[in-house]
């Protein structure tokens, strides 16, 4: 018997965590989720864009337009800063590693992961590309060799969690 040829490769097994982790965002407008793997592609941690931790999302001031301080912007905690603040191992396991994120960083997240040592950054979506922020951040990357590249995952990934379907599957879409 030989071995399957239709399992996922690393970029899309990773980028799929992220958009799973990106599911449990409540932000109505952009749901982002980050994980982040060591040099042995091993899962180091998760993180998705929320609420800081103690804050009750229930009374979160999810606006996108306002007054600034009755918006998400100067509250929101993203995900690729959540997945290092989440991380509970040594500093020497984020040398080096690769951050997988459904949407290119802000530059306040661009100087998190160039301080933890983070040396990829691989993304979905570039959609503010044209933003102050993106191009600082990319900036910062390019000084700080901090690799980044879009990936396209042509495919669809279906996951049935259904127990009442039996064996848990994973269907994947061309």
């Amino acid at each position: 018997m030989a071995k399957r040829d239709d399992y996922l490769s690393w970029n899309e097994y990773y980028m799929s965590i992220a958009i799973i982790a990106s599911m449990r965002s409540k932000d109505e407008s952009t749901q982002v989720g980050a994980c982040l793997v060591d040099k042995n592609n091993r899962l180091l941690t998760i993180g998705y864009n929320g609420t800081p931790i103690g804050w009750d999302d229930d009374f979160f001031p999810w606006e996108r337009e306002g007054e600034r301080l009755n918006t998400k912007y100067p509250y929101v905690c993203h995900a690729e800063r959540n997945a290092i603040d989440n991380f509970r191992g040594n500093h020497e396991s984020i040398e080096g590693a690769t951050l997988y994120v459904n949407l290119f960083p802000c530059n306040e997240c661009a100087k998190s992961i160039i301080q933890s040592g983070i040396k990829n950054v691989i993304y979905l979506s570039d959609k503010y590309a044209e933003s102050e922020d993106t191009k600082a951040a990319k900036r910062m990357f390019d000084m700080c060799r901090v690799t980044y590249r879009q990936i396209d995952i042509p495919k669809t990934i279906t996951i049935n969690l259904s127990e009442s379907q039996g064996k848990n599957k994973v269907k994947r879409l061309n």
